[in-house]
Formats: C-alpha cells, structure tokens, sequence
C-alpha cells in the first residue's frame, strides 16, 4: 500500500513537473525593454499619467524642502523640464490631464488652515531622526481641484468632509470618477461604524463619479470595504477600479457601467491587487499586486473579460505598480522602488504589446 502510494506521489509530482515545463515562462524583459528611471529628485515620486498627446507626464513628488508633502509636477519629455503645478501648500495626490482642455486635476490640502502646521511638524519629525512605516492618511480636508495651466486659476470641486481624491477623468474630458469617504461623516455612524473609522477610514470609501465642473456628484457603489483608483475605460463606457473585502486585505480589480450597474469581478487573485489601468488597444488590464509576497508588489496584466489567470510582467524585488501605458499603447510608466532605499521613483520603458497578447493567449483559464 505505501509503496503504491509513493508511487502514486511520485507521478502525480513528475506529471506537475510536466505540466511545469510545457508553460510558458515569462520575462521582464519579453514585456519591457529600455527601462530607465525618470525622477531623481527628492524623496520619493509616483503616479505619473499621460497627457492625450503622449509628449508629458503628470505626477506628484516630494522634493520641496519646505514642505514635506507630495506636491504635483509636469515633466515635459521634449524639453526634460519639470514644473510644479499644484502651489506648494499642503498635502497633493493623484492628478491626472483634462482631455481637449488645459486642465489638470489633483486633490489637495492646501486650503486647510493647518496645513502650514503639519507640514513643520513633519518636517521636525524627519529631522529627528525617527522613522515610522510609511502609509497614506486619507486627510478628511483632501478636495478635488483643476488648475489651468495658462492662467493658473485652480477650481474647487468638491467640498465636503472627507478624503476626497483618486480621480480621473472621462476620454471626452466631461465626466470625473473619483473616490470619496464622505460617507463617513455626512450622517450619523452606529458604534461599529464609528470603531471602523478610527481604526480604518478607508473601509468607507466609495466610488462617485460627477461632471467635470464638480456639478452632478452621485455614487456608484455600496459593497462594505475601499473602493477606490477609478479610471474609464477607453471608449468611455465603463469605469475600472479596486474593490477590498471588509478586512482590508483582499483587493481585486472590477468593472461597471457609468451609471453603476452591470459590476463584472475581474480577478479573483486572493491578494492585494489594485491600480487598474486600461491598455489603448482595449484588450488588457495593467495591475499591481502582492500576489508573490505581502510587500512585494509586482505589475501584472489580466485579459479585458478576466476569463484568464493573470500574467506577470516585472520581476524586481519590492515595490512595482501603477502602471500606466502611454496613449499610444508603445510605452509603461511605472513607479518602482527598484533604484534601492524603498521609497517609489517613476520609470519609463518601452512596452511589447505583442508579447502581451501572447502571454495571455498561453495564460491559464480561469476556474
């Protein structure tokens, strides 16, 4: 009997080990060539997105010495210059180009009247010396704004309490979708809610989606645990973003209509996957994910209808993610702390769209 098992244990590992070598084994460098670090500057750089024209990139960075705080900048690629356009104050995330405008969007601080205060002290913290885990503080006073880049006048968008940010807008520049914890603090919280708040404010992030001048602001989903990192598609007809479970551990990537309706899961990667970008051609996703360890974050691609296991693209230790083609669907930003010292810095590099469509055709189905 134990020799029939043995057996039995030693075809089931030679016919694995088959299986192993016929599957197609995947390289960074089948995906990207070229790759070459963009930012220098500073502590730390990341989320850069394209404008419509492929020739700049929009991205937040702290290299103030006065403030601390991400602050946002345009890097031309014809020039290799770098401007800020956010004004300096308070904390900044996630802009993104206005479409067939000169707009750009971002969240802000700025108007918060503390702003000046925290920043001092987080600049005196530094300078102590002590070190804490780095994680994003979802600032109720972070509101969405658009600034035109010849004139310099910024727009408010939103005013409520609660973090605000994580936007993007439509192809077409008239719609925006963003994520918002307004929900918990525009009504009173059950005890429950009001432990998960202290203890998570993200947990009640939801996305909203509204007209590009901040007008018709109304939510999409209602599923308990973060929604957030919104983009559209791009032939505009759905919304893909990030949903975690209610602990805060679990994050896979989803689609839906513009109006809310029609949501499609697509992972199921039992890790923390989120920051979905659509390639141009339609075809994939872009993500990142933990899959291979808690803090090693790696971009991967999954097809359109998630009907595949999805397919590995960067292979370096640490962080890989945000990944995000350029509108000509030839080139990937990306943010990578791979340059060493564990904070993120923003990477360029040529990107095979054959290959991707190769690797997915020989992907797994999903089961």
């Amino acid at each position: 009997m134990i020799r029939h098992l043995a057996a039995a244990a030693l075809a089931t590992v030679m016919a694995a080990t088959a299986v192993a070598a016929q599957a197609p084994v995947n390289q960074e460098r089948d995906f990207l060539s070229r790759v070459r670090r963009l930012t220098v500057e500073g502590r730390r750089a990341g989320e850069g997105y394209w404008s419509p024209d492929g020739k700049r990139l929009v991205f937040q960075s702290e290299r103030d010495p006065a403030n601390p705080f991400y602050q946002i900048y345009v890097l031309d690629f014809a020039t290799g210059e770098t401007k800020r356009i956010s004004n300096g104050m308070g904390k900044t995330t996630c802009a993104f180009f206005r479409p067939n405008s000169d707009q750009i969007l971002f969240s802000s601080t700025h108007h918060d009247p503390k702003s000046k205060q925290y920043q001092d002290e987080e600049l005196a913290f530094r300078a102590s010396g002590k070190e804490r885990r780095y994680s994003w503080d979802y600032d109720t006073e972070m509101e969405i704004y658009a600034v035109a880049e010849k004139s310099g006048t910024m727009t408010r968008l939103t005013n409520v309490k609660g973090y605000d940010a994580e936007a993007s807008y439509s192809p077409d520049g008239q719609w925006i979708a963003f994520s918002s914890m307004r929900d918990a603090y525009n009504r009173t919280l059950s005890p429950a809610e009001q432990k998960q708040l202290e203890t998570d404010p993200s947990f009640f992030g939801e996305i909203y989606i509204m007209k590009a001048d901040g007008s018709e602001q109304r939510r999409l989903t209602t599923e308990n645990g973060y929604d957030g990192g919104p983009f559209f598609t791009h032939d505009g007809q759905r919304i893909v973003w990030r949903h975690f479970d209610e602990q805060g551990l679990i994050a896979d990537i989803w689609t839906m209509k513009l109006d809310g309706t029609d949501r499609k899961q697509i992972t199921s990667f039992k890790s923390m996957s989120w920051a979905p970008y659509e390639h141009p051609s339609g075809e994939y996703f872009l993500f990142a994910s933990n899959k291979l360890g808690f803090e090693n974050f790696e971009v991967f691609l999954v097809d359109k209808a998630g009907a595949k296991e999805p397919v590995r693209v960067t292979y370096s230790d640490g962080f890989d993610g945000l990944p995000v083609p350029s509108p000509d669907g030839t080139q990937l930003a990306f943010t990578s702390s791979r340059s060493g010292g564990g904070a993120g810095q923003l990477f360029l590099a040529q990107w095979s769209h054959s290959y991707a469509m190769k690797a997915l055709a020989q992907a797994a189905d999903r089961r």
